[in-house]
């Protein structure tokens, strides 16, 4: 017998003994329970510790029976993830990237000195900040949908509690994405990016869980 079988089994003892106790109390009112007491007691106290005891092992076999079933789910969407579209989309564009450089060489001949020795444009100048977020543990959401920030080097510590893998990425109006942290389950990861003053959206890019709802509002100001 599994615990949750002998918790019913327990209870429903404990039930039917109560009625009894009582019907017997009603029918013998003098010499009820008599030299039974201390049998009834004891009796009453086994019925009540075994069903209190299964209920407590019963709820602990639930919660590992849904901790394997999160485990599963997260297991099927990596997968999903590495074999799916995504991935092929992705190797694509890195992939033409990777073989736009060389061209830009060949026309340029040289690496451009003045270049390395000048500090970035496009650097975001500011405070900039650190952002804290959360994935709820038994859902697909974060725990927040607004974030603010100083621009600058925003850094986003990201703590994914559940076994479900998440991420966080941050994309500007345009939808191009700027930065974010790796996907993990079970644990925690940050991540910089620099921001200039703006309305941007934090979201997770497993696929699913954006239309699920983990998304947000950073405003950087």
């Amino acid at each position: 017998m599994n615990n949750e079988i002998l918790f019913y089994v327990f209870g429903i003892a404990l039930a039917v003994s109560a009625v009894l106790v009582s019907i017997a109390g009603l029918r013998m009112k003098d010499s009820f329970p008599g030299k039974a007491f201390p049998v009834i007691v004891l009796w009453f106290a086994i019925l009540v510790g075994g069903a209190t005891t299964f209920a407590v092992m019963h709820s602990k076999d639930e919660k590992a029976d849904h901790e394997v079933e999160y485990k599963k789910a997260g297991k099927e969407i990596e997968k999903e993830t590495s074999s799916g579209p995504f991935e092929e989309a992705g190797a694509s564009e890195e992939g033409e990237i990777q073989g736009e450089e060389p061209a830009g060489e060949e026309e340029s001949g040289h690496t451009s000195k003045e270049s390395e020795g000048s500090p970035s444009e496009g650097a975001v100048s500011g405070p900039g900040g650190t952002v804290e977020l959360a994935a709820a543990e038994a859902e697909l959401k974060f725990d927040t949908t607004e974030l603010t920030s100083k621009p600058g080097k925003v850094t986003i510590d990201f703590n994914n509690p559940s076994a479900i893998p998440h991420n966080v990425e941050i994309e500007d109006e345009s939808g191009k994405v700027l930065g974010g942290t790796e996907t993990i389950s079970s644990s925690e990861e940050s991540a910089t990016v620099e921001l200039e003053a703006g309305t941007y959206t934090f979201f997770c890019s497993i696929p699913g869980h954006r239309e699920s709802g983990m998304e947000g509002t950073l405003t950087v100001k």
